[in-house]
């Protein structure tokens, strides 16, 4: 079925004739088959928003409609691929087109040519339902990708055997309950805002460990949970998502450059190559999948390309992975959102923001989670969302960092001041917040043991108590205050140099374990009692802040993996003895 253009208004395109046409179904516009997407409908009139550049196309330009939503292909290949917003692999089009990509390229998302060696983990005669898994494919040496029976289906494998299979050739067949044949493939289809069925949903009760101390320590997220990371120009959002990325414990990665800077993503397609999972030893794109929309790619891509990051990223959480998707950044989404709805004239909410601007956030985040997958056998998976928010001028008061606030459990409030004075992450833990603390609680008592949250709760109370302080140091000067005062000081500087500020490029610091980030904490907080116990017993604040210890704390992140626990037990000895040699001193002098 087809239709003319009437309108052309940057990406939106009107056209007429389209009364059989539904909402959200993908057309082809003009000569050169440039792809959209059905906005709205009125009549025969539709709104239709381009994925491409519209420049050159005119009133009278034929429109045909496929009659299917905007669907992205899932199966064997995604891993390692780079795509753009809507599941072109730019890789492909590159040797295709060359390094300008040519409007109205057609190519599928997988692969037509490569063959996967298939094992069957069923038999003919056996009965699946939507979700089992029929069989595994290697995709990668850190993935095994499980092929499943598509969701809607169910019935009796009639067929099924092994081999080397392309993603459109058969590996067996499947009757339903009516009797109707179906064709069981590695591939499936699923369009992209439609959340894929799962059992059940649980709350989240595991910590996602990123490696990163002020993240873990202070503000954890939970697997299958959800975050949001927002800062001004500079802060740092890029640079801690890419640390996300590398260092999650999770299975896979979906990482959507949604209208990030040319140059960023640039160096993420040339870092995560080179980059080694520390889990095995491969490296990282072996477990990776990247979604690449540079802002100067266009606008309405943009917007699509988040639903695409996380419809795959749902796929591998149904064959019972951890996933997390890292969404870079949601402003410029948001941004592309707003400039849709200016053209299709619909009714502006605050800051020129289309008023559904939060319920399209929350579709975004509530897709993520802990699932029973659907199935007859019991898989559990999770997804992670993490998105990053770039309110102009740092004002987190606009409608983004709002609705976002609203959504979310977890925020990481970066702060330009710390990452100017080179304070890596720049995390400001006065402004920041995770709403998992409770429900994680257990976890962390059983592995780390209680004192673990006891250690966290009172290095947040120094911290708090040292930002009041400052205030009265600022009036009065440091030395009015009392030995006490003077000691909470010196003990909250060693948690924010010591503790909370990580080396990005110095390779024994980019990751910190749980096991190191409970002892470092420990002895900050010891040296902190022992000290107030030595004030009481007369001992003078200067002489317990120049002990032999306080430099070798600076120096404990730099200590080997494999020797920092001999280290820190000989560092926390040497403490106790340098501290009684204080109260010692300080007895002598009175």
């Amino acid at each position: 079925m087809s239709g003319k253009v009437v309108k052309v208004s940057g990406p939106l395109v009107v056209a007429t004739g389209l009364a059989d046409a539904n909402m959200a179904d993908v057309v082809r516009v003009g000569p050169q088959h440039l792809i959209g997407e059905i906005l709205t409908m009125n009549g025969d009139s539709a709104s239709i928003q381009v994925y491409e550049e519209t420049s050159g196309l005119g009133p009278g330009a034929e429109v045909v409609t496929t009659g299917a939503p905007l669907s992205v292909e899932l199966g064997p290949g995604l891993i390692e691929n780079i795509y753009d917003g809507i599941q072109r692999p730019l890789e492909e089009i590159m040797k295709l087109a060359g390094s300008n990509i040519t409007r109205g390229i057609q190519l599928p998302g997988l692969s037509r040519e490569k063959k996967w060696e298939f094992t069957p983990a069923v038999q003919a005669g056996d009965k699946v339902t939507g979700g089992d898994v029929i069989g595994t494919v290697p995709e990668t040496v850190s993935v095994l990708h499980k092929i499943m029976v598509p969701p809607r289906l169910s019935g009796t494998i009639l067929s099924i055997q092994a081999g080397a299979y392309t993603v459109t050739e058969p590996v067996g067949v499947l009757v339903d309950d009516n009797g109707e044949r179906h064709e069981l493939k590695l591939m499936q289809t699923w369009p992209v805002r439609v959340g894929r069925p799962y059992s059940h949903k649980y709350p989240p009760k595991t910590p996602l460990l990123s490696g990163q101390r002020i993240v873990d320590a202070m503000f954890p997220v939970a697997k299958g949970g959800t975050a949001a990371i927002p800062g001004p120009f500079g802060s740092g959002k890029t640079v801690m998502q890419h640390q996300l990325a590398k260092w999650s414990d999770v299975d896979i990665v979906v990482y959507i450059g949604c209208g990030e800077r040319g140059n960023e993503m640039t160096d993420v397609l040339r870092e995560f190559p080179e980059l080694v999972d520390p889990r095995n030893g491969e490296p990282l794109m072996k477990r990776t999948v990247l979604i690449a929309n540079t802002s100067d790619m266009p606008v309405a891509a943009r917007e699509a390309s988040i639903y695409t990051g996380i419809t795959i990223a749902e796929y591998f959480r149904d064959m019972g992975y951890d996933v997390a998707v890292i969404a870079d950044s949601t402003s410029r989404w948001a941004e592309a959102l707003r400039e849709m709805s200016g053209r299709l004239e619909e009714m502006p909410g605050e800051e020129g923001y289309p008023a559904y601007l939060s319920s399209r956030l929350s579709q975004f985040y509530e897709r993520a989670g802990v699932v029973e997958c659907i199935g007859s056998d019991e898989r559990r998976g999770s997804l992670t969302a993490v998105g990053a928010v770039s309110p102009p001028g740092g004002d987190l008061s606009e409608p983004v960092s709002q609705a976002t606030m609203r959504i979310v459990k977890v925020f990481w409030a970066l702060d330009a001041s710390l990452a100017y004075r080179r304070h890596f992450p720049a995390i400001n833990w006065l402004n920041s917040y995770s709403l998992y603390l409770d429900s994680l609680k257990p976890w962390y008592d059983e592995n780390l043991g209680p004192q673990f949250m006891a250690d966290r709760d009172k290095a947040m109370a120094i911290l708090q108590e040292e930002a009041s302080l400052n205030e009265i140091v600022q009036l009065v000067g440091k030395d009015s205050l009392s030995p006490n005062d003077q000691l909470t000081l010196e003990t909250a500087k060693m948690l924010r140099e010591d503790f909370l500020q990580q080396n990005g490029f110095m390779e024994v610091d980019w990751y910190s374990s749980y096991e190191r980030q409970d002892k470092m904490l420990g002895m900050i907080l010891d040296y902190d009692k022992l000290c107030r116990e030595a004030i009481a017993k007369g001992a003078r604040t200067a002489d317990l802040f120049e002990i032999p210890f306080r430099e070798k704390m600076g120096r404990a992140k730099s200590v080997p993996d494999d020797t920092f626990p001999a280290v820190y037990a000989d560092m926390a000895r040497e403490m106790e003895q340098e501290i009684d040699a204080a109260v010692a001193k300080g007895g002598e002098d009175a």
